[in-house]
């Protein structure tokens, strides 16, 4: 097969990332195109996978640069799959829908969002993809036919004890405190963020004074700059030793949704400020049946503060979360084995998962 991916996030590449290494062993031509977000460009470059970066600077955070930078996406891809020749288009993004609708393609859409949270990207991406694969839990509105529904998260899709193992050497190497906590900082400039608050500089003073109160080291991670008076708690790190960093820590807060779940996978327990507590699915369910995640309205910041301290008094803290993981584990399928089948068989996977839903069982 010849796949074009696209991604325009981390966590989108991350997912896919052991997929594409297994689709590549097994001799199907990739193309990767990316546009500019975040570290993103830097991990497939420690991965040393050839890609295409159609959109070297990041965007405004308007909604009209928001809409041309899609029509530019558009312009830009259209001739890069002409001379590609995909068999199949696999992202997230608007465009590879389109194109592919456009030129009769198989295209596959990805994600982990409701339909309430991402409308405007839906409406103009479900309409003209064939196949909308997300968590089971995830809600797609009207489109459900479309949708196949795996138990699992996109997460799971590289944090999966299969594929991810905490490497204590990469720990070690930062040469942090026994207790840290990481306090993540999101741009929240996405098209669904509009309106959205997290974190601001009120909380985070506060969050510092009481986590240094309690011996812990706090680690700031942001996507965008901070006041100076934050730069001695900065993480500067090899993007790639995140997730063992995180995997270690005593908690995590932030107004990140993604990174939330990523917590969550690895046992970390995390407090989430975001105006999207109680609306994404996939949130939810971490949340109310597994309780690994904790989502707090930004304008309920005694609250939080008042949870934190609950939360810090449970004795084994770590220890209790790590029990909890592996509840939620015990539910969840492997996910990227599952995701390369599902290419691999791509479109009469489709009609096999449709008539048996229960054959992703065997990816366990």
């Amino acid at each position: 097969m010849r796949i074009l991916f696209y991604f325009g996030h981390p966590a989108q590449y991350l997912f896919a990332r052991n997929s594409i290494k297994e689709l590549i062993k097994r001799n199907h031509e990739i193309k990767i195109v990316i546009k500019t977000k975040d570290v993103l460009e830097t991990l497939l470059k420690n991965d040393k996978l050839d890609y295409e970066n159609i959109l070297p600077y990041e965007r405004g955070k308007s909604k009209l640069a928001i809409g041309w930078s899609l029509i530019k996406r558009n312009i830009i891809l259209l001739p890069i799959v002409f001379k590609f020749k995909p068999t199949l288009l696999i992202g997230t993004d608007a465009p590879i829908a389109q194109i592919g609708k456009l030129l009769g393609i198989n295209r596959i859409t990805i994600l982990e969002d409701d339909y309430s949270v991402i409308k405007t990207l839906a409406n103009i991406t479900y309409p003209f993809t064939q196949t909308i694969f997300c968590p089971t839990v995830c809600k797609v509105g009207k489109w459900d036919k479309k949708k196949i529904g795996y138990e699992g998260y996109m997460k799971l899709g590289y944090l999966h004890p299969n594929i991810f193992t905490v490497n204590q050497s990469i720990v070690q190497k930062y040469q942090l405190s026994s207790k840290y906590v990481i306090i993540r900082l999101a741009k929240l400039t996405a098209h669904h963020d509009f309106g959205i608050k997290g974190i601001d500089t009120k909380l985070l003073d506060r969050l510092i004074s009481i986590l240094e109160k309690k011996s812990f080291q706090v680690l700031l991670s942001t996507e965008d700059g901070v006041d100076e008076k934050y730069h001695g708690y900065l993480l500067n790190i090899n993007p790639n030793d995140i997730h063992h960093l995180l995997a270690n820590a005593s908690l995590l807060i932030c107004d990140s949704q993604s990174m939330s779940v990523e917590a969550s996978m690895l046992g970390t327990p995390s407090f989430r400020v975001s105006g999207f507590a109680g609306k994404i699915s996939v949130l939810e369910e971490l949340e109310k049946k597994y309780r690994l995640t904790f989502g707090i309205p930004p304008e309920k910041t005694e609250l939080l503060l008042q949870e934190l301290e609950k939360l810090l008094e449970i004795p084994n803290l770590k220890k209790e979360f790590q029990e909890r993981k592996e509840v939620m584990l015990q539910d969840k399928i492997d996910v990227s084995s599952f995701f390369t089948w599902f290419i691999e068989n791509y479109p009469k996977s489709v009609d096999t998962i449709g008539e048996n839903p229960a054959y992703q069982e065997r990816f366990k």
